[in-house]
């Protein structure tokens, strides 16, 4: 069904930090502990931009065809997790695109893309527990559920989430 569904993925440019900006409004932070401030924007922003080249990992704008919108974000980085090398993941999609597939579209993406690097055995996605919509992504692509955990995110503010695992 993904399949169907025509986006792609940008590698993250200069050109996608107004997208970041958007995606950082408070409906779209909300499980996420609230909007950042401005400078935290720029350094995340700066992150994404340097996320290849600090080992493996990727973050992509998600482009949505025809038209080339800028949608969301999708992305994969390292990440330590109980003593194994894996990917963490996380995604987003602007408010006015949500409930379209989109979300399911760019992670499955996201995920094959991650596979072709060949680095880790695992993705993990950290949903917040009360987040229905990237919980039901995590679902549909398969990605077995471990349990919920206490996560810190962003520093400073624990938040319940679910543990979901993704054999790759």
């Amino acid at each position: 069904m993904t399949d169907r569904i025509n986006i792609e993925l940008a590698t993250w440019s200069e050109d996608h930090f107004d997208l970041l900006r958007g995606l950082n409004a408070p409906e779209m932070t909300e499980h996420l502990g609230g909007p950042e401030t401005d400078a935290q924007v720029a350094e995340r922003h700066e992150r994404y931009l340097r996320i290849a080249g600090i080992g493996t990992g990727r973050m992509f704008a998600v482009v949505l065809l025809p038209g080339r919108e800028l949608v969301g974000s999708v992305g994969y980085w390292d990440r330590t997790w109980h003593g194994e090398p894996v990917y963490e993941m996380g995604w987003g999609i602007l408010p006015a695109y949500q409930g379209r597939g989109l979300a399911t579209a760019a992670v499955s993406r996201a995920v094959a893309h991650a596979r072709t690097e060949g680095a880790r055995r695992a993705i993990h996605a950290y949903p917040g527990a009360d987040n229905p919509a990237s919980n039901a992504v995590c679902r549909k692509l398969g990605f077995t559920p471990t349990g919920e955990i206490e996560f810190e995110y962003p520093p400073g503010n624990m938040m319940r989430c679910n543990d979901w695992r993704l054999e790759i």
